[in-house]
């Protein structure tokens, strides 16, 4: 009997994995808030398909919807804490398109204005931890390579 692994990359692909629902995740971290706006800003999109989208971020707890006026009712859309999370992912996307994409916009800091790069963080260690020495672990697949502990790995 064959046991179906849950990929994470998958999981959430099929949430954010269309040509537009990241983007519009990236303007409402970018401050827009209203439906107008994030149809100017995600250029293309046709209304019905942002519609969707958003109800769709909605469904999922990353977004939440709150009418900002009564006639005719019109919402504004923010992030959740569960769609805040999804700024790591637009923002490793950003520093990868900077690097090898023709990209107009930069991941930059806010306070120094410098470019930033996403990096891979162990919260138990409280230490970075370089990509050569992350990789994605299956449910009872050890932790660890066969006879190395945290003490003899590379650093």
């Amino acid at each position: 009997m064959s046991q179906t692994v849950r990929c994470p990359v998958a999981a959430t692909l099929e949430l954010v994995g269309d040509r537009w629902t990241l983007l519009i995740v990236r303007d409402l971290l970018r401050g827009r808030k209203r439906f107008n706006e994030l149809r100017m800003s995600v250029d293309g999109i046709p209304p019905a398909v942002l519609a969707a989208r958003l109800r769709a971020l909605e469904g999922a707890g990353v977004v939440d919807r709150r009418p900002y006026q009564d006639r005719p009712v019109r919402y504004e859309y923010r992030l959740t804490p569960k769609g805040h999370a999804l700024g790591v992912v637009v923002g490793a996307l950003a520093d990868w398109g900077q690097r090898y994409a023709d990209a107009d916009l930069a991941l930059v800091d806010r306070e120094c204005g410098h470019g930033v790069s996403v990096v891979y963080h162990c919260p138990t260690c409280e230490r970075q931890a370089p990509r050569r020495r992350v990789r994605l672990a299956g449910r009872g697949e050890p932790l660890l390579p066969p006879g190395e502990t945290p003490a003899t790995l590379p650093g």
